[in-house]
């Protein structure tokens, strides 16, 4: 039988997610990870959204991917080669998280062509939470009332940013929601991985696969002949989503979920830099209070796990 949602106390760890031993350095290296991840997601979410103006989204996409799968390539032979063989015990985490990666990418892509970059970013920052619910869903973790407020403050953030029933909420904002379940069904999966699984390949098949959608979905908008700062621009952003992938996944392995989460909320003031240099955009002050109740929610929920980790009650 699962345990149930909410608990008074959290006294079991499930089964399904067992502690890995952490090394010394483990937390700082998985901030650091996650720290370089969200800056450098950044910055291809803004080359993508710039270069989508004049060219159709999905070709930068395709052709973005084809320049990742290079960098996937180069990366994994300097870590000793790229080894695509997935064990039976991996199949059913690596067929999770490619649909969530595929589906957050093409709904999360989506959303950016008609959203400002910080807009959409602050709702993506409601993404441990969500994980965190999903945790206590699908794995049968428990949560404290303290902990299930703070997702319901967040989740409250959320309505904020997107304001339903005014004019700024429209199918972009629910496409923006659920890019950010995708996302959240994606990090789940990864915590599945056994170690075995190099966080290379784990990052080629996502590469090759979004790549592949990609693809797919140009067909019917057909190809423009690109410039030549188009495609360096693609290639930047290939770079930077290149270390994004490796770097995202690593993340999630190193260290301990809890010192290293807080450093996701790092993508929110690169997303907002970014967006007042490049397009000149700037959040409105619903955008600002509802991205500190869904930060705010998300700090206080890590910090209250760590807390009852210390002492002995997971």
């Amino acid at each position: 039988m699962r345990t149930p949602l909410i608990s008074a106390s959290r006294r079991v760890k499930p089964a399904s997610l067992p502690p890995a031993s952490v090394a010394p350095g483990d937390n700082l290296r998985g901030a650091t990870l996650m720290t370089l991840s969200m800056v450098v997601f950044a910055c291809n979410d803004t080359i993508i959204k710039f270069v989508a103006r004049e060219m159709p989204l999905f070709q930068a996409v395709t052709l973005r991917g084809l320049f990742v799968l290079i960098g996937v390539a180069l990366v994994a032979q300097r870590a000793g080669g790229l080894r695509l063989r997935i064990d039976s015990a991996a199949r059913g985490p690596m067929i999770l998280r490619l649909i969530g990666e595929v589906a957050s990418t093409v709904l999360f892509l989506s959303a950016l062509t008609h959203m400002a970059i910080g807009d959409l970013s602050a709702v993506m920052q409601a993404l441990p939470l969500t994980v965190m619910l999903g945790a206590s869903i699908f794995f049968g973790e428990r949560m404290g009332w303290r902990r299930t407020l703070a997702v319901l403050v967040g989740l409250m953030g959320v309505l904020m940013i997107l304001r339903p029933g005014s004019g700024t909420f429209g199918i972009w904002s629910l496409v923006a929601l659920a890019a950010m379940l995708m996302v959240a069904l994606r990090d789940l999966s990864t915590r599945r991985f056994g170690r075995h699984v190099s966080s290379e390949t784990i990052a080629f098949y996502a590469a090759f696969f979004v790549t592949l959608t990609g693809f797919v979905l140009s067909l019917p908008d057909g190809w423009v002949m690109p410039t030549v700062a188009q495609v360096l621009l693609l290639m930047l952003g290939a770079c930077f989503l290149t270390v994004g992938y490796v770097t995202a996944v690593s993340s999630m392995r190193v260290g301990e979920i809890g010192a290293v989460a807080p450093f996701r909320y790092t993508s929110l003031v690169a997303a907002i830099i970014l967006g007042l240099i490049v397009f000149g955009e700037w959040p409105d002050l619903w955008t600002w209070t509802g991205s500190g109740l869904v930060v705010a929610a998300g700090v206080y929920s890590i910090w209250r796990e760590r807390r009852l980790a210390a002492r002995g009650k997971l």
